[in-house]
């Protein structure tokens, strides 16, 4: 028995259907990736990067996380150490990642970015470093090379309310790709935040509108909405950590805010009630100026307290939570399509075991204001890899049409992860390789081609409304 030692161009292109599929029909389509962590400083100043190392761990909470799990030093992670240093630590892990979605990325990352090959480990790592440095330094590696290079049409950043949007600005026509963001209100929605009277001060600031009730907070985030608009921009970006929908009126809203705004201790009722008034008047809002709502719901956000104190947030201490019901989220749903201001909808359950419950619910909500009003989005977080995506295909598409879908996201900090969208590309292809295979389609050759089309470019550049 032979081992592969390289990679291999088939992979998981396993019948001759598949691999002409991808090959002819989704392998060059251009990337639209609406949803990541990218900073549009970075994009901007476009600087060549240091190493491998900076590339792959200034900002990768999957690979942070992978190391912790081996038991390496912190300093190794997001320490002090060099990137170098950090690079030969995490080459060490490589071959023991079998089966983690890491292994694959790293693998399409060498091979895509630096025509590498064969597997990374402790062996070849400064042979690999040397390599990937001096491509760096000869091919002038920058953010918008990698994005040209994995031909990326359009990426959408991710922005709270209060920023100015400066970069985005100066970049407007600068760039092959065209850099826009997403309007991602949370800190005004966490009203038990220590820091939230603090926050709601700036907002008062840039929006020059004086705060003092909840809805003044509604028309300062409407200001901004309108303001991120005038820039392009029709996405927004709700975090949902836990919600339980409760019915409110008004003055009970005003009283929890003003407890809020106040500092006092928050009940779990009056954190229900804020929420819920809170993601109402966002999705009257997203309607009312033609945004599409992205709930992503279901995080459990930094469950190791004592290491997010030490280290931070969003440095790989979040998990996945189960909290949050569907029911909660209909409701939600419900009450906005009572008052004629459902705007179209992205559900992204970071809990796999209701991805099904989702899309049924989904589904409820679609109605002919638009194709796909209400839909469920590409795997998300921790289900953006193969057994999410195949579990997706294979289930969701059963309660909800597969081919009505946006497509994949990268959701990602780093400027090498498109090949997230290749993978989702070359599993789709096998997925309908195997229903024609199976005797379950036989629509043709040109409704396939529409269909990969469609799930990789059309369709959301058409929900999105994108001009590219």
């Amino acid at each position: 028995m032979v081992i592969p030692t390289t990679f291999s161009e088939d992979l998981y292109l396993d019948t001759d259907l598949s691999r002409y599929l991808y090959n002819t029909y989704a392998k060059d389509l251009p990337i639209i990736d609406y949803h990541c962590h990218l900073q549009a400083r970075e994009i901007y100043e476009n600087k060549q990067f240091e190493d491998i190392g900076q590339m792959w761990l200034a900002g990768d909470h999957y690979k942070w996380r992978a190391m912790r799990t081996f038991g390496i030093e912190e300093t190794y992670i997001t320490g002090s150490a060099s990137y170098e240093e950090k690079f030969y630590k995490f080459a060490a892990i490589v071959p023991y990642l079998i089966g983690n979605p890491l292994y694959i990325w790293c693998a399409l990352e060498l091979k895509r970015y630096f025509d590498i090959d064969e597997m990374l480990c402790s062996e070849n790592a400064k042979r690999i470093y040397a390599e990937t440095k001096a491509l760096i330094q000869s091919n002038r590696i920058t953010p918008r090379w990698c994005m040209e290079k994995s031909n990326v049409a359009l990426v959408c950043t991710t922005e709270d309310p209060i920023d100015n949007l400066s970069y985005h600005k100066q970049l407007l026509g600068k760039t092959k790709t065209k850099v826009l963001t997403a309007f991602r209100p949370d800190q005004a929605m966490f009203c038990e935040r220590t820091g939230f009277a603090s926050y709601l001060k700036k907002l008062e600031e840039v929006s020059t509108l004086p705060i003092s009730k909840f809805s003044d907070v509604v028309q300062a985030l409407e200001t901004r909405l309108i303001f991120f608009k005038s820039l392009g921009t029709t996405v927004s970006d709700d975090g949902i950590p836990y919600f339980q929908y409760v019915e409110v009126d008004e003055a009970e809203v005003e009283a929890v805010f003003s407890n809020a705004l106040a500092g006092k201790p928050l009940t779990s009722r009056e954190i229900d009630v804020y929420r819920t008034a809170f993601l109402s008047e966002m999705g009257r809002l997203y309607h009312k100026h033609g945004f599409v709502m992205q709930l992503h719901v279901g995080t459990y956000l930094d469950a190791n307290t004592s290491k997010v104190a030490a280290i931070g947030q969003s440095t790989g201490f979040d998990c996945t939570d189960d909290r949050s019901s569907v029911h909660s989220i209909g409701l939600l749903l419900d009450r906005l399509t009572k008052a004629n201001t459902l705007p179209k909808t992205i559900l992204y359950p970071l809990d796999i075991s209701k991805i099904e419950t989702f899309a049924v619910l989904a589904a409820g909500f679609c109605d002919s204001e638009a194709k796909a009003k209400v839909q469920l989005g590409a795997p998300w977080w921790f289900n953006d890899q193969v057994y999410g995506m195949e579990h997706q295909f294979e289930s969701v598409s059963n309660l909800y049409p597969l081919s009505l879908g946006v497509g994949m996201l990268t959701d990602s900090r780093s400027f090498l992860s498109y090949p997230r969208h290749e993978l989702y590309r070359r599993l789709l292809c096998r997925y309908l390789a195997k229903l024609v295979e199976r005797g379950e389609y036989f629509g043709g050759e040109s409704y396939l081609k529409e269909i990969i089309e469609q799930l990789c470019v059309k369709n959301v550049k058409e929900y999105f409304g994108f001009q590219v």
